[in-house]
């Protein structure tokens, strides 16, 4: 279950946005005080009408590691603040902010995965030597924040095809893709390049 739970006027230094909180999940139980449910909380970050054809959109995972703690170790933080500027310079868009750690393993077990690719496995091989999949991220819940939203069609900003057909299973309509790379650098080069090679992200 997706609730549109809270909205407000967010300014910000790429423009005067509205952040909206969707909320997931039930109450943990019977009782449950308002600070003890068990809910995700996923965020739209929305500038102008989003109703309409061509919204320029992206759908952004979590990163703790790189947006709060400044790892230079992927390229997420560039790519959070390349989308949101980009939005800001059209003047009309959405980004939606997934809780999808690690491409849906888990902040703790992102960690181990970094310990493993300091011995010498690349951010792919690191995920399948920990018994996951490569990339367990879905899009439903996005395509339902974008359905509230209003926009009939978007032009999404990623460098990643089966973002793309995932959402377009979920019945977003995509006009178009707009090549999302922010440039590489000495920490994320191996990284960037396993995206490219093994998960098939465009050049």
């Amino acid at each position: 279950m997706l609730q549109r739970y809270s909205e407000a006027r967010l300014p910000t230094s790429h423009g005067d946005f509205r952040v909206v909180v969707y909320r997931t999940g039930t109450p943990a139980g019977a009782g449950a005080s308002a600070i003890g449910l068990a809910h995700e909380e996923h965020v739209a970050m929305v500038l102008g009408d989003p109703s309409g054809a061509g919204v320029l959109a992206r759908v952004h995972s979590s990163c703790f590691t790189g947006e709060v703690l400044g790892s230079l170790r992927c390229d997420c933080r560039a790519q959070l603040d390349a989308a949101l500027a980009r939005i800001g310079r059209e003047g009309r868009g959405v980004l939606v902010y997934l809780v999808q750690e690690g491409r849906g393993i888990g902040l703790g077990n992102k960690v181990r995965a970094y310990e493993l690719q300091d011995q010498g496995a690349d951010t792919v091989d690191a995920n399948v030597q920990l018994g996951f999949e490569p990339d367990l991220r879905s899009y439903d819940l996005a395509a339902a924040i974008l359905r509230d939203l209003g926009p009939s069609s978007v032009r999404l900003m990623t460098n990643n095809p089966a973002k793309r057909a995932g959402l377009e299973r979920a019945g977003v309509v995509v006009d178009a893709i707009e090549a999302h790379w922010v440039g590489a650098t000495t920490h994320n080069a191996d990284y960037l390049e396993a995206k490219r090679s093994k998960l098939g992200h465009l050049p």
